[in-house]
């Protein structure tokens, strides 16, 4: 039997480059984890970075720790999820997972847009930790949540 809260936190990370106007990347944070249950607004810590060829780059770092949110959040992404990208999760899951973490990166357009998406190229990347479960623990978890099948 899973105990009752299985997360521990979620770290968000996420970049804004020359390009990009850092209000919507946070925009598009916003949207990717925001619930209705929510009643603070995620604080974001920004660093000032510079890419390869000196362009300036902003870093978005944040961490959800209340016990209500991160389980919403966690059902929010399980409910509007694609059945594709739940499909290639299910596929390439070894690779999402280490140890008590399930690494997903979601695609900042579409998150934008409010549309849940995977994406590996220049993503908002999600680590999801897991209070002290195995990984047989997590995959059941994630079938129970609708994320696996």
């Amino acid at each position: 039997m899973l105990p009752k809260q299985q997360i521990a936190y979620i770290d968000i990370r996420a970049s804004a480059h020359a390009t990009e106007d850092p209000l919507k990347v946070e925009k598009a944070i916003q949207n990717l984890l925001s619930t209705t249950d929510s009643s603070q607004p995620l604080i974001f810590q920004k660093t000032s970075c510079t890419g390869h060829y000196g362009n300036p780059i902003i870093l978005f770092t944040a961490k959800l720790e209340d016990k209500v949110v991160l389980q919403t959040v966690l059902e929010k992404i399980c409910k509007n999820l694609s059945s594709l990208d739940k499909e290639d999760l299910r596929q390439n899951f070894q690779l999402h997972i280490e140890k008590t973490n399930l690494y997903l990166r979601f695609d900042k357009q579409s998150a934008l847009q409010g549309i849940d998406k995977f994406s590996q190229i220049d993503p908002i990347h999600l680590r999801i930790h897991f209070k002290s479960q195995t990984y047989l623990q997590i995959t059941e978890l994630l079938k129970q949540k609708g994320l696996l099948s």
